[in-house]
């Protein structure tokens, strides 16, 4: 009987499968080197869904607390919409984080009575100031954390604070006004506070916090994150599989390599999708497009269900998108799909092209001819072609 697979859909890779990106971490770890030295720095960590950003800020964590003798916390923000909140679950992390540490002790310290225990779910501590204190920390965010610098340093060189799943604070323009005085505050009242803080969100969320304090943006280093090369997707592939001694062979990771199109979600999707599908130890071709096969159902259901056929409620959309569909390609032309239109669908054809590319299911080929577009990614495809073809895939 099969026992974990190494694939982790949905969730960070662990840190032994972690491939690629290491020109943005040589970079983000010059700014952490800066920041050990006293100078407070402030990344962007940006780039499209489904490419890995939590991944990379993971992969981050573990490294700047290991090598760089930072204290390193990933902070998710996901739901929280107040300044409160990001200032609690901020200070919330780094207690838990040191919890089994000998800096615990000088931190739940200056925190008195705010830290209880609690074992409820194998949870030990638990912040929990009172709303007074909450607000007093809110609005004195940098001298708290100057407070927490000082308990730590001899041990620690400085703090690193990611800050993940930002989409509820980037049209916050309290959020944004805070964090543009945070810095200035710094800026104008501290020599040395070794703290580096790095957002994490899409592109859209980066600029939409930019129009909430026009200034805002000036502050960071972007950082932006691609597809991985398929050199990195082999490796990936070969990692993950070695680790459940499982062989790929070449044909096999070859298409692997094509319908992963460089996205990390879309990696786990299909190697977990292969791996519990497989009886015998060894990836053949055939095992390879019975799981992307697997994979692009559970990727429809997912990522298009929800995107498409549940947002969408116009009947002519969804009938243009079976027609895009009824044969199985990565690419179409406009004037192509065109010419299977009713009347009634090409009124609103370009409408469909517009909100398909604001739902991220499509994007212009630049490489081709004008008026052609391509499925982000090959899953996309292939779902669309099962849904409209009536296909059932064979698990």
């Amino acid at each position: 009987m099969k026992e974990n697979s190494p694939f982790t859909p949905g969730s960070p890779v662990p840190i032994e499968l972690f491939v690629g990106r290491q020109k943005e971490i040589s970079e983000i770890l010059q700014y952490v080197r800066n920041t050990s030295s006293g100078r407070q720095e402030n990344i962007f960590l940006t780039g499209e869904r489904a490419i890995g950003k939590s991944s990379l800020a993971s992969f981050l964590r573990e490294l700047t607390s290991t090598k760089e003798h930072f204290l390193c916390i990933h902070v998710h923000l996901g739901g929280a919409e107040s300044v409160e909140k990001v200032v609690y679950h901020i200070f919330d992390s780094i207690l838990k984080e040191t919890f089994n540490h000998s800096l615990f002790k000088k931190l739940s310290e200056f925190f008195k009575d705010h830290v209880k225990s609690a074992d409820l779910f194998g949870i030990n501590i638990v912040f929990n100031p009172p709303k007074d204190k909450l607000e007093d920390l809110k609005l004195n965010f940098p001298q708290a954390l100057k407070n927490v610098i000082d308990k730590i340093k001899g041990e620690k060189k400085g703090i690193f604070i990611i800050l993940d799943d930002i989409n509820g604070l980037t049209r916050s323009q309290e959020f944004a006004n805070w964090y543009k005085s945070f810095v200035d505050y710094i800026a104008t009242h501290y020599e040395q506070f070794p703290v580096i803080l790095m957002p994490v969100g899409l592109p859209e969320q980066k600029n939409a916090l930019g129009e909430q304090q026009e200034s805002l943006l000036r502050i960071f280093r972007p950082i932006h994150i691609d597809k991985l090369s398929e050199d990195e997707v082999r490796e990936f592939f070969i990692k993950a599989f070695k680790k459940v001694n499982i062989k790929i062979e070449n044909d096999a990771m070859k298409v692997l390599v094509l319908y992963s199109s460089g996205l990390p979600t879309l990696m786990h999707e299909i190697g977990d999708a292969i791996y519990w599908n497989d009886d015998d130890q060894q990836i053949s071709e055939v095992d390879a497009v019975i799981g992307i096969g697997i994979a692009a159902d559970r990727v429809g259901q997912k990522y298009l269900n929800p995107k498409i056929y549940h947002v969408i409620r116009s009947g002519r959309y969804k009938t243009i998108l079976s027609k895009i569909g009824s044969k199985f390609s990565s690419q179409f032309t406009k004037g192509e799909v065109e010419k299977n239109l009713t009347p009634s669908e090409k009124k609103v054809f370009n409408n469909f092209l517009r909100r398909m590319s604001e739902l991220g299911v499509i994007i212009p080929d630049k490489e081709q001819k004008r008026g052609t577009y391509k499925f982000v990614n090959e899953l996309y495809a292939l779902y669309i072609y099962f849904v409209s073809t009536g296909l059932k895939v064979k698990k």
